[in-house]
């Protein structure tokens, strides 16, 4: 029997997920530079290179911030993959930022 020809690497290619999410702080408050500290630590932790983070500083784009409903910072929103969820604070419990952006860190370790 004759074996029908297949794509190389396409039953092989593994999907990536990337995440996107939107960071907003207010400039250099302590609180603003801690969640950018764990965030970028998360994301090298559990995400390696499978996510866009854009950081908006609503001191200088305060009528993004408002137009995006952002009234307390620092605030992260995770845009996708659906749902879109968001997490305020400085970021320092894992859990709840992982959770968030739908991981789990026992599947992630």
């Amino acid at each position: 029997m004759a074996r029908k020809p297949t794509k190389a690497g396409t039953a092989d290619a593994p999907v990536t997920t990337v995440v996107v999410m939107r960071l907003y702080i207010a400039g250099k408050a302590p609180n603003s530079v801690k969640a950018i500290a764990n965030l970028k630590a998360i994301c090298r932790r559990y995400l390696k290179d499978g996510y866009k983070l854009e950081i908006v500083d609503v001191c200088e784009h305060p009528r993004r911030a408002l137009t995006d409903g952002v009234v307390v910072t620092p605030s992260l929103a995770k845009l996708s993959p659906a749902p879109a969820s968001n997490v305020i604070g400085n970021l320092s419990d894992t859990g709840s930022v992982l959770a968030a952006l739908g991981l789990h860190a026992g599947a992630m370790e």
